[in-house]
Parts: structure tokens; sequence; C-alpha cells
């Protein structure tokens, strides 16, 4: 029945290029992280060895934003705020000061990262745990990255186009824009070793058959990705599996957002927004069984919102 109900889902060209997209995200985020971790550990390294003051602990061990704002804090965190905004490109724009724990920035390199990141990072600890709007957004806001910010930002909206498409699709020449912009990017690392075969695997990606048949003569070209068997009929089973697994994880991200977004947001347009995507994706998710059962938790959530406004 899940592949059943897969397969359907996937007979729609611009619902497979919507994964395709996704999934390129996730080829970029996984090429992406170990550089961006380096970068801040020595970012994080560098400002410890210029300002003294920034060594000190803590002087109350509670310092911590509210309501995203970081007003009263002692000496040290003051400073640290300062510092960050000092390296913001744009410090006038709104920084997720909830995303961070203060008195861990002097030991802790990814809670200075988590500052020039989107909203709902408050949980996440290393780089690998981040998707790629939170590595994507670090890279445009800290000036200590060194890239063209142009490419940066296209595909930041890009990345959101996708993740607030309402009906789950995109066309062709959306995706093919898309490409175009992912592969400006992906070259301003050319000399970073985990970069080096990204733009590759993102190529593949999007050339690579997505069908799902239910004989098993008929296999989907998929056997370049790890993992996958020779034998002709696991090698089908397999592949449903992981197209299955890569479509959960784009919803999953998703779905938090969306969750993230419509519980802290206090601005009645876009909760409204976010609202009405919830109840689109809530849906489109009700309306496929296989999905509905997954995501059951996820949908009660969506229910219980609803309830509550």
């Amino acid at each position: 029945m899940v592949r059943e109900e897969l397969e359907v889902r996937l007979n729609n060209k611009e619902y497979k290029n919507w994964l395709k997209a996704g999934q390129c995200l996730l080829i970029l985020k996984n090429g992406l992280h170990p550089f961006v971790n380096s970068r801040m550990r020595a970012f994080h390294s560098d400002l410890l060895n210029q300002n003294t003051l920034l060594r000190k602990p803590c002087e109350t061990s509670s310092c911590k934003p509210r309501a995203n704002k970081l007003s009263q804090v002692c000496r040290v965190c003051s400073m640290w705020r300062e510092v960050i905004l000092s390296h913001h490109r744009q410090p006038d724009a709104t920084v997720n000061w909830d995303n961070c724990s203060p008195p861990s920035w002097r030991n802790d390199y990814w809670e200075l990262a988590k500052a020039y990141m989107p909203r709902g990072q408050g949980k996440v600890k290393h780089a690998h745990e981040c998707d790629a709007s939170a590595l994507l957004n670090l890279i445009n806001y800290c000036n200590y990255f060194d890239v063209d910010g142009k490419y940066v930002k296209e595909v930041i909206r890009y990345r959101n186009e996708l993740m607030h498409s309402c009906d789950l699709r995109v066309n062709d020449d959306w995706m093919r824009r898309y490409q175009t912009s992912l592969k400006h990017l992906v070259r301003q690392f050319i000399n970073i070793p985990e970069m080096s075969t990204v733009e590759q695997q993102i190529n593949h990606m999007l050339t690579v058959d997505f069908s799902i048949h239910t004989t098993g003569s008929d296999l989907m070209d998929s056997a370049v990705f790890q993992g996958l068997e020779s034998d002709s009929a696991t090698q089908l089973e397999i592949s449903a599996d992981l197209i299955s697994q890569w479509e959960a994880e784009l919803l999953q991200e998703k779905l938090q957002e969306l969750l993230h977004a419509a519980a802290d947001d206090d601005d009645d347009n876009d909760e409204t927004q976010e609202a009405e995507q919830l109840m689109s994706l809530g849906g489109f998710l009700q309306a496929n069984r296989d999905l509905a059962e997954r995501f059951s938790a996820e949908l009660q959530a969506i229910k219980s919102l609803r309830a509550g406004k």
C-alpha cells in the first residue's frame, strides 16, 4: 500500500520536481557542514584571542534572551552581543537571540553560529544537525565567510519558495533556474574538499528517474546511490524505500518549520499565512494514508493548534 500510494504521488511531474529540489538541498548541506563547522571554530578562536573580556565567564550564569531580546545581560554577554553584531552583515535586521544560550558563547562556537541563523535553532548543538537554510543564512549574515552574497541569497530564496509551496509542486522552468543558482553557489566553494563532488551529485539528482513500478523488470535508475544492492528485486525495494525516506525527511522539515512558526509568531499576517500552509499540508497528509500514519503526531499538533486559535 505504501509503495502504491507513493507511486501515485510520483506520477505528478511537478511533485517529483519538488522532491528532487529538496534532496539537492540535503546534498548541499552535507557538503557545506564540515567547512562551516571548521570556519566557525576558527572564528570563535579569533574572537577569544582578540578580546580578553570574551574569555571571562558570564557574570550571572543565567543571562538569557527574553521575547527574542537581549537587553538585561551582564557585562561579558553584552560584549559578546556587540561583537556578534559587529560581524553581522545586516545588524539592523532581526537577530534571533532566542537561538542562543549567552553563557555558552565563551566555550561553544556553535552557540555563536546560531546568532546568525533563522529562528528555531535553540536545541541544535552541531553543524551536521542543521538544515541547508540554517547553514546558508549563517554564511549569508556572518562576515567571517568570504563569499559572493548574491548567490547565497538566490539559493536561500529558492529554498524558501520550495518549502513554502502550498501544493508541494514546482515546474520545470523553476527547476532550471534553481539548478543554475545552485551551480553558481557551489562553485564559490570549489577549493573545499567536501564540496568537490556536490555539483556532480546535484546534477545526477536532477536527472535521475524517480518512477516506481510494480513489476521487477522496470527499475528506477538509482543504482549509483550508496547502499543499493545489485539484486533486481532488492534494488527495486530499496529504491522505493529510499525515495520514501527522502520524501518523509522533506515533509518533516516543512512541518517542523511551519509548526514552530505557527506556535511562536506574533505577526498576524504571517500567522495567517503559516496557518493556511499548515492546513493545506495537513490536508495533503490526510489524503495519503501512508503519510497520515507516518505523521500522525504532527497532524495531531496541527489539530491542537487549530483548536487553540
